[in-house]
């Protein structure tokens, strides 16, 4: 009895002193922003300020304008992500000085993983760091011009039209779940366009290209969990070898790049994809060349970016066009304009010319960013301007954590009056008055997305077929007005994104 009872004395002790070590070492964190003389947010035990998402109290989009709104009259403020202090920045000349102007003091991502476990991310453009990242931006830049896109833009609109036949040849009532229609659209866009792979998921339903985009972008409590450990505990994350891809993710995508290659090596296929203008970059003389390990990342990276980011726009965009029908209306009269000009089969030139089309995307970016939070890593030491109106300047170090809030920022009236409503005018008639550096959903400065063009003509070949063919309405299950899912890791409503079509007549 008693080496049980002492047993237990030594297990309260230990639990004892780990909860005395981590208040000690939190309230020695707590002391981080006050020597730098920054105003800052209470912060919670091993949560730091992400509690409310962590909980499910709030969702990831909401939260972030909570936190941009906590401090309204300073230019930045401090605050913790989980258990690691960061600045976020609410001043848009400082994000563009950040972003821009004094780029090489932020070159970087701040790190979110163990680079020896997931060696594949951070291979990608996204996560590679300075000269490495440099070199690769350079590699990749010149396959994500207006030219080279142009190449793939029939590649796309096959997709594209996929998608429209399959929703007109439905029974009606048809009552749809826009995100995993869309979804369905990019895994074939990005399966043509990078991989070289010719599918239809509207038609075969549960092809591996489309299975695997799905594992790959799912958020849920296990990954979420492994992402928590890696934020808060990256040593144990690194003991208990805690990756975010599997290694049957990774063997997917490197085996696909390897065949395609060896394949298109061998019998000197061209395909305007994004692998044939990887392999002109690895074969150039004038550039470092590119392993098929270096191939399989960007590839990877485009696949991840494409398949989830692009989706969720374009239901967003759908939801705002149903719940908005003059809107709706407006944007099918462009389109049937653009018809008749182009005889019935739009071309990259009319379809870059289609400028309300332009202005509901770049409204829906707006309203609803599908990265609501940039961030940039301190490379240099540099100092900040006071973060109050009679403070003192901040000399911050290198390796300090910025945080941009794209959403915060889109939502704040002071940059867009009104703006909770959907109003693509915003971007026609007062364009002129809209600050380029309010406006940030594809990143800020040399860091921003190198997809972006690519997005956009995808965003709106896919909108431009659908609307051509169908109208949008709310049904039953649509959120009006817009309430947030606190359970996903990505911006979504939250009863889901469900629409009900009718074909035009």
């Amino acid at each position: 009895m008693s080496s049980i009872i002492l047993e237990l004395m030594n297990s309260w002790v230990f639990i004892i002193a780990a909860i005395a070590a981590l208040y000690v070492y939190m309230n020695r964190q707590g002391n981080y922003f006050k020597k730098l003389g920054i105003p800052y947010l209470k912060s919670y035990m091993l949560v730091g300020n992400r509690g409310p998402v962590i909980f499910r109290q709030r969702s990831s989009i909401e939260h972030e304008q909570a936190l941009y709104n906590s401090m309204p009259d300073a230019k930045y403020f401090g605050m913790y992500d989980y258990s690691s202090p960061a600045i976020m920045v609410r001043d848009i000349e400082l994000i563009r000085e950040i972003g821009s102007k004094h780029f090489d003091n932020f070159v970087d991502h701040k790190s979110m993983f163990d680079p020896e476990l997931d060696s594949l991310l951070s291979s990608t453009v996204f996560f590679l760091r300075e000269d490495k990242w440099r070199r690769m931006r350079s590699l990749l830049s010149p396959a994500f011009t207006s030219s080279k896109i142009k190449t793939m833009f029939g590649l796309i609109s096959n997709c594209a039209t996929n998608l429209a036949d399959f929703v007109v040849k439905q029974q009606e009532p048809i009552i749809l779940d826009m995100k995993d229609l869309f979804s369905r659209c990019t895994n074939d866009v990005i399966a043509s366009t990078a991989f070289g792979i010719n599918l239809n998921s509207m038609v075969d339903r549960q092809n591996e290209f489309y299975k695997m985009g799905r594992e790959v972008t799912d958020f849920g409590f296990l990954r979420s969990s492994k992402i928590f450990c890696m934020q808060m505990w990256p040593k144990l994350a690194r003991k208990l070898k805690a990756s975010l891809l599997t290694d049957r993710m990774v063997d997917f995508f490197h085996q696909i790049i390897a065949t395609t290659v060896a394949t298109r090596r061998a019998q000197g296929i061209q395909r305007p994809d994004l692998i044939h203008l990887l392999m002109q970059a690895s074969e150039s003389e004038t550039s470092s060349k590119l392993t098929v390990d270096d191939m399989t990342a960007q590839a990877y990276i485009f696949f991840f970016a494409g398949f989830d980011t692009s989706s969720t726009t374009m239901s967003f965009a759908a939801y705002s066009l149903a719940a908005n029908p003059d809107v709706q209306e407006k944007l099918q009269t462009e389109i049937d304009e653009a018809l008749e000009k182009c005889n019935g089969e739009v071309t990259y030139d009319y379809l870059k010319e289609m400028k309300y089309l332009d202005a509901v995307i770049s409204e829906t970016l707006r309203m609803y960013p599908p990265v609501t939070e940039l961030d940039r890593l301190c490379t240099k030491p540099f100092e900040l301007p006071p973060a109050k109106e009679g403070g003192k300047p901040v000399f911050v170090k290198r390796g300090t954590c910025f945080l941009i809030p794209v959403n915060g920022i889109h939502r704040d009236p002071k940059f867009f009056p009104n703006p909770d409503k959907f109003d693509p005018e915003r971007f026609l008639n007062e364009k002129e008055k809209i600050n380029s550096s309010a406006y940030i959903p594809f990143g800020v400065g040399p860091r921003t997305c190198i997809g972006a063009r690519f997005a956009m003509i995808e965003l709106k070949l896919v909108l431009f077929h659908l609307l051509k063919m169908c109208n949008l309405k709310p049904c039953a299950k649509t959120c009006i007005p817009m309430k947030f899912c606190t359970k996903t890791f990505m911006p979504a409503p939250a009863t889901g994104h469900w629409l009900q079509i009718e074909r035009r007549k």
